[in-house]
């Protein structure tokens, strides 16, 4: 399988991504759990069907000491006992804003008042941002068919 166009040499898509990688560091340096951020990147991709990030992000929550059980589970987290509350939240909150079109009213309110429970208002920006920012890279890989497997932890900085 090969990519549709080499974007990640691609001069135009390296303005974009700067931007987007910038807003990622912004996001990621909020006090949010690392664990947490990656299990959102991971969910999200998994829904998205975006094979490149869900091999990055997976590599990488394992290379930062997650274990292969909950990476395992992260698809079934709902029946899975391995998974805080805290994170249990931010994985509802990532899975309702990913598929907001298949939701009329978006993420509902029962979803944010439990986040909210567990991350104080910063943190919550940060999953908002970390949830929008991995659904933008989902898409460009999708639409790209950005092969999987390759990828190697810290790949990218």
């Amino acid at each position: 399988m090969d990519a549709r166009l080499d974007y990640f040499g691609n001069a135009l898509a390296g303005k974009v991504l700067r931007h987007i990688n910038s807003a990622g560091k912004a996001a990621s340096e909020s006090g949010l759990p690392v664990a947490t951020q990656e299990l959102v990147k991971i969910r999200a991709s998994q829904i998205n069907g975006c094979g490149f990030c869900t091999d990055m992000h997976t590599k990488d929550a394992a290379a930062a000491g997650e274990t292969s059980l909950r990476l395992n589970l992260i698809a079934a987290w709902r029946e899975a006992t391995v998974f805080t509350d805290a994170e249990r939240a931010a994985l509802e909150l990532a899975e309702q804003g990913t598929r907001i079109a298949d939701a009329a009213g978006g993420v509902t309110d029962e979803a944010w008042a439990n986040a909210a429970k567990h991350y104080d208002e910063d943190q919550l920006v940060a999953l908002m941002s970390l949830i929008a920012i991995i659904n933008a890279y989902n898409r460009i890989n999708v639409i790209n068919q950005q092969p999987a497997g390759s990828y190697r932890p810290g790949q990218f900085g």
